[in-house]
């Protein structure tokens, strides 16, 4: 594993294990998040389009939630 790659400190799915959004930390210390879904070849990013880049962990989750509708469900 590169530096570069984000690690991933939360992961959220949704009540059918269907989707899941990873939230990640940067090399730099910012976050950011992105929403998979499952299919019978694993988990995929979804066409969503890319996150912005947070300060924090817990803002990334509040970015996530606006822009993820299962989240809030």
């Amino acid at each position: 594993m590169s530096d570069d790659t984000p690690k991933v400190v939360v992961s959220l799915e949704d009540e059918t294990g269907e989707y899941c959004v990873d939230i990640l930390e940067h090399s730099d210390g910012q976050f950011t998040f992105a929403e998979y879904v499952a299919d019978e070849g694993g988990w995929h990013l979804t066409d969503a389009p890319e996150s912005d880049a947070y300060a924090t962990q817990y803002a990334a989750y509040l970015g996530a939630v606006k822009a993820v509708s299962w989240l809030i469900a």
